[in-house]
């Protein structure tokens, strides 16, 4: 009964990963992209709004890296490939990388520039790199039968 017990709250945790994963990736891209807007036109409502998503996908960003953490770390061994891996190490030094951003946007807006924007960026290519590499994984494990 306990090894049900447990593969049920493993599938809830799975899918609460798979729910929650998206939504700081979102919200880092519209904070890239209201970075590259506040950086062609001056207006401060952009970097106002990004300096907002930021914090707001670090906060949401924290129940999918503990899942993840406990999925590839304190899991199975067998199970957590080595892919899996390097989608949990990059996907911590985005959040890192989107620590440093929010830190950078709390300044004065003037004072964000260039580097909001490059760190929005290597947050968000480095997200993108790792949902390629799940993606591609997932894509594989699909085609082999």
């Amino acid at each position: 009964m306990a090894s049900g017990s447990a593969s049920m709250a493993r599938k809830l945790a799975f899918a609460m990963y798979g729910l929650l994963n998206p939504i700081p990736f979102g919200m880092f891209v519209a904070a890239l992209i209201f970075d590259i807007i506040y950086l062609r036109t001056g207006e401060v409502l952009w970097n106002k709004a990004a300096a907002w998503l930021i914090p707001f996908g670090l906060i949401v960003a924290i129940v999918p890296r503990f899942i993840n953490l406990g999925f590839v770390w304190a899991g199975r061994r067998a199970t957590a490939t080595r892919i899996d891996k390097l989608d949990f190490w990059l996907n911590l030094v985005a959040v890192v990388a989107a620590i440093f951003n929010a830190f950078v946007h709390s300044r004065d807006a003037y004072a964000t520039m260039p580097a909001g924007v490059w760190l929005s960026a290597i947050t968000v290519a480095l997200l993108a790199i790792g949902h390629l590499l799940i993606g591609a994984q997932a894509a594989s494990a699909e085609a082999t039968p």
